[in-house]
């Protein structure tokens, strides 16, 4: 049979098509793969699609075939197994610091590690409208560059913004760069957080990925181990409520023991609770007072109540005293 000008890349066009187009469900036959390749102006034999078929389970695809009423050859496992893409997909659609453009963009990307034909189960998966999604589209590349500077241990600097009513950039410090070495990226309340060591003011902080701008690696060497020896990424987060700064204090709450599940949720399963008489525990815990931590607490509605110290018991309540003065 007189080869085609195709026919050097017969291998990987059958491997497109089994991935794109087969699955357990839709298996394709032998006459039906010939077919498909001839549609790529590729010409093949009944054998020698066999012996490919081979090739490609010995390269260590999951060629299988199946006898019966749908009889046919299919990939069976895959890198991405279906559930585990619908998972990616509603994380990526769910992401608020994605923007909805992005988040098309990378769906359809994630629909190509299913067959064509599962894709439909996707689209349906994945389909929620009105979710609040940020408005930078740069952010996309910023973690990029982030991950590249945390790798490589350099300091960076940046601009960094708000926006006012008229969702116009307001630049922070009078538009002066920012001088930090990054640590570790942060996952929190639906937004994606740097935590870096602030240069100018010596300590640990953390800044809105999506309020990032111009971002430049320099070739100054990290900075930030001695202060801070024992970094750990998790623990940053878990004190943090919602990401909000504050001072950093050793609190003890004491809760109902039904509500022990909260804490190791909050706090992480390691967190020792101390049983306090029949029905609660007390827990000591290092944490950020910030107004998230005392609005957590206060959505608890008294099953979990913070007792001490008595700095943090009386900032507590200035803020339930001003929360109230300001009603209407």
């Amino acid at each position: 049979m007189p080869k085609s000008a195709n026919q050097k890349t017969k291998l990987l066009h059958l491997a497109r098509i089994l991935l794109r187009q087969t699955d357990e469900d839709h298996p394709l036959t032998v006459p039906q793969i010939i077919e498909k390749l001839a549609q790529q102006d590729i010409k093949a034999e009944r054998k020698s699609i066999y012996d490919d078929l081979e090739a490609l389970r010995l390269f260590g695809l999951d060629i299988q075939s199946r006898k019966g009423k749908t009889p046919g050859w299919f990939v069976g496992n895959r890198d991405f197994e279906l559930p585990e893409v619908k998972l990616l997909m509603d994380a990526v659609q769910s992401s608020r610091f994605i923007t909805q453009k992005k988040s098309d963009a990378l769906i359809r990307k994630l629909e190509g590690l299913a067959s064509i034909h599962q894709g439909g189960q996707l689209q349906r998966q994945v389909y929620v409208s009105g979710r609040i999604k940020v408005m930078n589209e740069s952010i996309y590349y910023n973690v990029d560059k982030l991950h590249t500077a945390i790798a490589s241990q350099k300091a960076i600097t940046f601009k960094y913004f708000d926006y006012d009513i008229s969702h116009k950039k307001i630049f922070r410090q009078e538009g002066r760069r920012y001088l930090v070495s990054p640590y570790g990226l942060i996952w929190n309340s639906e937004n994606y957080y740097l935590v870096a060591f602030d240069h100018n003011h010596k300590e640990l902080r953390h800044y809105r990925v999506d309020k990032m701008t111009e971002i430049i690696i320099t070739g100054l060497t990290r900075e930030g181990r001695e202060q801070y020896p024992n970094f750990q990424l998790a623990e940053y987060g878990q004190k943090h409520f919602g990401m909000y700064s504050g001072p950093e204090m050793r609190v003890t709450l004491r809760g109902r023991q039904d509500k022990a599940s909260l804490v190791w949720d909050r706090f992480g399963q390691d967190v020792i609770l101390v049983p306090d008489g029949e029905e609660h525990f007390t827990v000591t815990l290092p944490v950020v007072i910030s107004p998230q931590f005392f609005g957590w607490l206060l959505g608890l509605d008294g099953s979990v109540v913070l007792v001490g110290p008595k700095e943090a018991v009386s900032a507590y309540r200035r803020r339930l005293s001003a929360t109230l003065e300001g009603l209407p």
